[in-house]
């Protein structure tokens, strides 16, 4: 079947991901606390918000992970979103490592104490709510039972475009979003 206007129905993998690549997206590192108490941690641009009422935010993670089945178990999970200056970190947590906490003195959620990036921009520790299969994936939500926003003026989010690290352009006058603006219905 031809598809019109160069759109094409076969989905080649590569073709795929470059695709999905054109989607601008934050960074944030996910972590957990296994039942033997051993720290893990990914990063992901899969992050995204789900509802207010109630606080759900999800993420999700490739099935073929080794560490899978400990966060198919996880009970709490922590979402840190990246800032600008933190790309170092996020490679640090991209990696497979049995270690990634190396170095890093993380925050703990005051209410599980579940390990997060410090100095990035927003903090979320949540609770398990619900996985759902996702093909190759596995979509993890989680019910957002504390937060932090870090509120400095240098605060700028680490981006990932066409498979870079990117960072927001400095404009002299930031158009603001109409009030009336109701992206992804917030």
């Amino acid at each position: 079947m031809t598809a019109p206007h160069d759109f094409t129905t076969e989905i080649d993998g590569r073709a795929f991901r470059t695709a999905l690549g054109r989607f601008a997206t934050g960074v944030a590192v996910v972590s957990c606390v296994t039942e033997t108490g051993h720290a893990l941690a990914s990063t992901v641009s899969s992050f995204n918000s789900v509802s207010l009422d109630p606080p759900l935010v999800l993420f999700s993670l490739a099935n073929a992970a080794a560490s899978m089945p400990a966060w198919q178990r996880a009970s709490h999970y922590g979402v840190t979103l990246l800032h600008a200056d933190q790309a170092d970190l996020s490679n640090t947590f991209a990696r497979p490592s049995p270690d990634k906490w190396k170095g890093v003195r993380p925050l703990e959620g005051p209410v599980t104490g579940v390990p997060m990036v410090p100095n990035a921009l927003a903090w979320f520790e949540c609770e398990a709510y619900r996985q759902v299969e996702g093909g190759d994936h596995t979509i993890f939500v989680g019910r957002v039972v504390s937060m932090r926003t870090r509120m400095h003026a240098d605060d700028s989010p680490l981006l990932f475009f066409k498979g870079r690290y990117r960072g927001l352009a400095r404009e002299a006058d930031p158009v603001v979003a109409d009030d009336g603006l109701w992206l992804h219905g917030w």
